[in-house]
């Protein structure tokens, strides 16, 4: 087995510290939108206000970045059952990430996340596809590792974590769909939102970490 140098097990603690970085502002740019507008809105919706477009965009490609190192890193994390999901962690993160980054280039209008209440906007239509997409791919990728070879405290945290913002989103879209307290529905969003973005900061500590115990009794059996 050939064993990772100490510049390359470094090199991996300082993307991941640095992906850590990442996803933790743009939760706090996420929310620091939010209390800059003064009325309800949804999380997209901060890319068509004018004082907070460009930091949501900046915000989504943290994200982005972060999943894709995230997802990375996760690369090894395996399914228990090839028949409980068809796709890995890694796979899954990259494909939200991927779908982030669209999201980021095409801001939805004023109104999102309802692109057809008048009339069909292709902006807003290319926005939330892009939106949900990514949600489902992140909701999955916590499912994936809940069936996953990870630790049992990950696999718990991450179907906690998966059905809390399937109910929590779920909720929000309900009652944006029906126009009923949206101001409930849009801080939903921004919750699900939170727990999604947390959920992948510490999923990837942890896989860094569990690397690190691997690579470290590997090391120690080789001597």
């Amino acid at each position: 087995m050939q064993i990772p140098s100490t510049r390359t097990t470094r090199a991996r603690r300082a993307l991941t510290a640095a992906a850590a970085l990442a996803l933790a502002a743009a939760l706090a740019i996420i929310w620091a939108g939010r209390l800059l507008i003064e009325r309800p809105v949804y999380v997209s919706e901060l890319g068509a206000e004018e004082p907070t477009a460009r930091w949501f965009k900046y915000a989504l490609l943290l994200i982005v970045f972060g999943g894709l190192v995230v997802a990375w890193s996760a690369r090894g994390v395996r399914l228990r059952r090839w028949d409980a999901m068809l796709l890995r962690p890694a796979a899954l993160l990259a494909i939200s990430s991927a779908c982030f980054f669209v999201a980021s280039q095409e801001p939805c209008t004023s109104g999102c996340p309802i692109p057809f209440a008048d009339e069909i906007r292709w902006q807003d239509l290319v926005h939330t596809s892009s939106a949900v997409v990514a949600f489902g791919a992140a909701a999955l990728a916590m499912l994936a590792v809940a069936g996953s070879d990870a630790d049992r405290s990950l696999r718990h945290g991450s179907l906690a974590a998966a059905g809390s913002v399937a109910v929590i989103a779920a909720t929000g879209g309900i009652f944006s769909l029906l126009r009923f307290r949206t101001d409930i529905g849009g801080l939903l969003e921004f919750v699900a939102t939170s727990i999604g973005v947390l959920w992948l900061l510490w999923f990837g500590l942890r896989v860094q970490s569990r690397s690190g115990h691997r690579r470290s009794t590997a090391s120690s059996t080789s001597a």
